[in-house]
């Protein structure tokens, strides 16, 4: 069966604007990361018995579920005509969907916003269900902030708002060097922790100026806490996390993953 790629990506620069309800407004410059990605395909499922079920054949520490890309199936089905979804419940009755887990969880590498992503896009294709990608993004907004981005499948891009806007940006794409501590790192908790103890919103117009920016230049004169609003609130939740820190290395997300680029990709 034809395999899918779930690229990771890395945050170059994570600020907040400001609060939507119980959510931060953002500003963030992700970008992809071509050496590190999980891949996907159909497989037929291996019990019979198992057709009313929606299996995922890999290594998660979490229910089926609890897994993004069953949550991606909800939210597709949903958003079908009574046929389309059909045709869709009638796939996940045969295959079950296998990934070969490569991109660490709770990493701030977005492996789980990827998977979606990238299940909602094999969906699309095999079925023929043919929603734009703009259709497939709003979707996957409803299973997390990040998976828009990875729908779109831009090598870079500035994302604002909680993750809903995401607007190309052109420039080279960079190669980094990634580690990524055993340390499972809650997103929600750091980000209440920024809330009650580093809350410091950028205004628009420091947000816009961070946006005509290129990522290389950005990672030549910013440190690490000055380019991620969440790492300082995110030491002072994990406070093994220091151990890790390096001098000239950046922080993806709420973390646990620190990254530096390693060359330029021609």
């Amino acid at each position: 069966m034809k395999l899918y790629k779930a690229y990771a990506k890395v945050n170059i620069f994570l600020k907040i604007t400001g609060k939507r309800d119980t959510y931060h407004e953002i500003v963030s410059r992700f970008m992809l990361v071509s050496t590190l990605y999980d891949e996907l395909s159909f497989v037929p499922k291996k019990d019979d018995k198992n057709e009313d079920k929606f299996e995922i054949y890999g290594t998660f520490s979490c229910s089926v579920e609890q897994n993004t890309i069953y949550k991606a199936y909800v939210a597709l089905l949903a958003s079908l005509d009574e046929h389309k979804a059909a045709s869709l419940k009638n796939l996940m009755k045969k295959y079950a969907i296998n990934v070969e887990k490569n991109i660490p969880s709770f990493a701030g590498l977005g492996g789980g916003s990827s998977d979606a992503a990238t299940f909602l896009k094999m969906c699309n294709e095999v079925l023929q269900l043919g929603h734009s990608l703009n259709e497939l993004a709003f979707v996957g907004e409803k299973v997390g902030a990040d998976v828009p981005f990875f729908v779109y499948g831009y090598n870079s891009a500035n994302v604002s708002g909680i993750g809903e806007i995401v607007e190309e940006f052109n420039e080279d794409l960079l190669c980094f060097d990634i580690f990524t501590p055993k340390l499972e790192i809650s997103t929600p908790r750091v980000y209440k922790s920024y809330r009650d103890n580093f809350y410091s919103p950028i205004d628009a117009f420091e947000a816009e100026k961070l946006k005509k920016r290129s990522s290389s230049d950005i990672l030549k004169t910013m440190k690490a806490d000055e380019a991620n609003d969440l790492f300082r609130a995110a030491l002072a939740e994990y406070k093994e996390l220091k151990n890790y820190y390096r001098e000239g290395y950046f922080f993806s997300g709420s973390g646990s993953s620190f990254f530096r680029v390693k060359e330029r990709i021609e």
